[in-house]
């Protein structure tokens, strides 16, 4: 598991890519897919045609890293697709690769602690 921090950014491809791509393929569909550097170190999400897979790609200042996951017995629930990018918090992004619904996540606003009175 990727221990998303609180200030990775994640990007998660709406349409489905090719699997057969590695490291250096999805590296190449970062900037025409999400407009970013592949070497940003944020987060990148592919999705097959198959929602039972994902990869994940990020640069952590050494290498590219890739993780490839394949569900069994269920699919990953993912965003409607269609042409786009969305932006996950690292606690939907959790719950996405845990195979879990990440929409039932909703951010929550911290409140500055009040005097009791």
């Amino acid at each position: 598991m990727i221990a998303a921090g609180e200030h990775l950014r994640i990007y998660v491809a709406t349409r489905p890519v090719d699997f057969r791509c590695g490291h250096d393929g999805l590296a190449a569909l970062v900037e025409p897919i999400f407009g970013l550097d592949p070497f940003s170190g944020a987060a990148f999400v592919f999705r097959a045609k198959r929602a039972d897979r994902i990869k994940i790609l990020i640069w952590d200042q050494t290498g590219l890293v890739l993780i490839h996951k394949r569900l069994e017995g269920c699919k990953f629930v993912w965003p409607q697709v269609r042409n786009g990018v969305m932006v996950m918090s690292a606690v939907q992004f959790s719950a996405l690769f845990s195979g879990l619904d990440w929409r039932l996540i909703r951010a929550e606003r911290r409140r500055p602690p009040q005097l009791a009175g």
